[in-house]
């Protein structure tokens, strides 16, 4: 705990069994009270290791994408009662030991989230991120300050920290299930009013850290464009989307499980080690949301 607040980290983790070691050991637990990683149907033995260094290890049964790995991490993480979430990728390429940094600008009452941001100083190019992605990153990010009004040093961050609030108002089940999931929750943060700090985190870039393809990076692009006009056109009332949406339907909650073959939410019980594994699985539509989500069930280990 950190000044009396939980702190959960959470791990989106894919094929991440290289660098995840290092990344756990370096953690400051003494302030972490929980670490959940999810597993999106890695084909290596990421989600074992996970279970043997004691992390509360959940497994999609097939491949979702980066942002429903997030709505998985976060969904575990308020069930834990988390007063702070702090996501950080399992890939090592950004610093585990600014999580206390990180965590104290959110729990002083300062911010409602926290950016570690790559562009503040000089250490983007420094750690080796590609100049085509550096320029793409400022182009990208100029562009979005100019049409959300805000000034922030980059919206592409892996690396971030939430207070339970901002997880639980904002409409996360409207976002993509894919790369785009982060740039939409800062935009939605803006469009609710939440206040938003940023840190200077030095990156690195090396083969086992994760990143997309070109191809990919520039489908990304695209659809950060595209959610920066959508919510310009939101401002002046212009559209009506569910991705600023304040009903209920869209938060994140205990509608987006269900256990399989019961409809009951996946609980751990007190009995239950923390390391075990819980695999998780596409499932049929809530019926109080009408939304996609994985089902679940308990894997022993």
């Amino acid at each position: 705990m950190l000044h009396g607040k939980k702190i959960v980290v959470v791990l989106p983790a894919y094929k991440a069994e290289k660098t995840l070691g290092q990344t756990v050991e370096e953690i400051p637990r003494e302030i972490v009270d929980e670490i959940v990683l999810v597993d999106d149907c890695s084909t290596d033995k990421t989600a074992d290791l996970a279970s043997k260094l004691g992390l509360r290890t959940f497994v999609h049964d097939s491949n979702l994408g980066y942002g429903a790995n997030q709505k998985t991490c976060y969904t575990e993480a308020l069930k834990l009662g988390a007063d702070v979430v702090i996501m950080l990728h399992p890939d090592y390429q950004y610093d585990p030991r600014l999580v206390t940094a990180m965590a104290a600008m959110v729990v002083s009452g300062a911010y409602d989230l926290a950016l570690g941001s790559r562009i503040l100083g000089s250490g983007a190019l420094r750690g080796g991120m590609p100049v085509y992605k550096y320029i793409a990153n400022r182009v990208l990010t100029g562009l979005q300050n100019l049409m959300l009004r805000a000034k922030l040093s980059e919206y592409h961050t892996g690396f971030r920290a939430y207070t339970g609030r901002v997880l639980e108002e904002l409409p996360l089940m409207a976002n993509s299930d894919d790369f785009l999931f982060d740039n939409q929750v800062l935009t939605q943060a803006i469009a609710f009013g939440f206040r938003i700090g940023e840190l200077s985190c030095p990156a690195r870039y090396f083969p086992e850290a994760s990143t997309i393809n070109f191809r990919r990076s520039v489908v990304y692009g695209v659809g950060v464009l595209a959610t920066s006009i959508l919510y310009r056109l939101w401002c002046w009332r212009l559209v009506r989307t569910n991705l600023f949406t304040r009903s209920p339907t869209f938060r994140l909650g205990a509608s987006y499980y269900r256990r399989m073959g019961t409809g009951e939410v996946p609980q751990v019980s007190e009995g239950r080690e923390a390391n075990s594994i819980l695999r998780l699985e596409r499932g049929l539509a809530a019926p109080d949301t009408g939304l996609p989500g994985p089902r679940t069930t308990a894997l022993p280990t």
